[in-house]
């Protein structure tokens, strides 16, 4: 029996500012919330000399959205709150309530990890209350953060964060306040991602522009990593750890590879699988463990099947689904927990989704990728100087899975509610992917007479 992949869109909104992160609220209650934020670099008037132009103002914007999937021909998503904020580079929620109340945390150009509850007004609607903020040191744009409750465990809550000059940052939440446990250089240029093992906890993972991936133990003292990884051949932006499969992780790289890893043996990768973009976020599904969502900046979305790489079986992992109605840098992507019918609604029609590929050239693609930071420009030529389309083709498609390995072994279909995110057309798609059987037409039945 053959299986159908399908994507759909449900919704496009515009974010005005360069949209790079989206999450949906973990919690059961409050699994309809989805959080967008955004980044603008505002460059100074072109006509000031370098010695009195100001420092660059990084601007953001935090859009909060409720929705309801169910509609099948009203746009699911509302808009409940939007507030100015310093430029956006990560946001993540608290996987287990605060004081009853869902939290948000956000990574600043500010060089700050702020904090918001979620509230509901009278009218019923949700917003975003600021609850918290603590300066990582001057100088230094706020990169990434991480919760330590990826597994529902609510004891010491802590928070990591990685930031532009190398450091790694360790906080601890208190009743009041989010203090500084430990800051140490962990990297040699800017530490793009950091990252909880949510098995245990006082291990973190980071991963910087010098192409090093490394491990840290925080009852050791970050003196020194317990291992440093250069199996990246670029910088290290994007790590996960898979909350359902204790010791599995997953890194991206600007070198357009998903490595996937047993924390037990970083000396080699379980598997590797090329996606044919800058892998700029990676996300487990939340209760399938063998999914995974990649957002590759310049080569789109696409969710890989992890199963047999997970088993120790040498072998890229399968692509069961790609979403390209992007039409620029790839960066947020999130699950949602919503639960959604198995029956796929009706939408309007899209466009084919095509890929573009590269054109011939007789020298070597070179791609410089920029980060949301602008701290890099981006490069799309060959050596001879010749433009290149800035989408690559679409990674190779694995066989996808048989009924056996899939996903959802228990049922006929999974269905998921997705949400990403692109920065230079700011744009915010909803989207759903269906995974089921496919239906082999019988033939017709002649329609007996009344």
């Amino acid at each position: 029996m053959g299986w159908q992949s399908r994507t759909r869109t449900l919704q496009v909104f515009d974010t005005e500012l360069s949209a790079d992160t989206v999450e949906w609220c973990p919690l059961p209650q409050f699994s309809h919330v989805l959080a967008c934020g955004t980044y603008q670099l505002q460059k100074g008037d072109e006509k000031q000399t370098a010695e009195n132009c100001p420092a660059p103002n990084r601007i953001g914007r935090l859009y909060l959205f409720e929705c309801n999937p169910q509609t099948s021909f009203i746009p699911p998503l509302t808009e409940t709150q939007r507030r100015d904020t310093p430029a956006i580079l990560d946001l993540k929620w608290c996987h287990v309530p605060i004081s009853e109340r869902p939290v948000l945390g956000m990574a600043t150009a500010s060089g700050e990890i702020q904090l918001y509850k979620l509230m509901e007004s009278q009218q019923g609607t949700c917003g975003l209350e600021h609850e918290l903020s603590t300066g990582l040191g001057p100088d230094r744009l706020a990169l990434s953060l991480d919760w330590s409750t990826g597994r529902g465990e609510s004891s010491d809550v802590r928070v990591v964060s990685s930031d532009s000059s190398g450091s790694l940052t360790a906080l601890s939440l208190g009743e009041a306040s989010l203090n500084t446990v430990c800051q140490w250089k962990a990297h040699d240029f800017e530490a793009w991602i950091a990252a909880f093992s949510y098995w245990d906890t006082q291990i973190v993972y980071s991963g910087g522009d010098d192409c090093k991936l490394k491990g840290w133990d925080l009852r050791m003292g970050p003196s020194s990593p317990t291992f440093t990884s250069k199996r990246h051949t670029m910088g290290v932006c994007s790590i996960h750890s898979n909350p359902h499969r204790e010791h599995i992780l997953a890194t991206g790289s600007y070198d357009e590879n998903v490595l996937l890893w047993d924390g037990r043996n970083m000396k080699q990768p379980l598997s590797e699988t090329a996606v044919g973009g800058g892998v700029w976020r990676l996300k487990w599904h939340p209760s399938e463990e063998h999914l995974l969502l990649a957002a590759c900046m310049h080569n789109d979305f696409h969710i890989l099947h992890c199963q047999k790489a997970m088993e120790g079986q040498d072998a890229p992992c399968p692509v069961l689904a790609s979403y390209i109605l992007h039409n620029s840098l790839a960066y947020g992507a999130d699950w949602s927990r919503l639960p959604l019918s198995n029956s796929t609604p009706p939408s309007p029609q899209e466009p084919p989704q095509i890929s573009v590929g590269l054109t011939e050239s007789g020298g070597h693609l070179r791609i410089q990728y920029e980060s949301p930071t602008a701290s890099f420009d981006t490069s799309l030529e060959d050596d001879s100087g010749r433009y290149i389309p800035d989408q690559c083709s679409l990674p190779e498609k694995s066989s996808v899975p048989d009924p056996v390995t899939s996903p959802a072994r228990d049922s006929q279909s999974l269905s998921c509610l997705m949400a990403s995110c692109s920065f230079y057309d700011h744009m915010m798609h909803v989207w759903r992917w269906d995974w089921s059987p496919e239906d082999k037409q019988k033939p017709s039945e002649p329609v007996p007479s009344s």
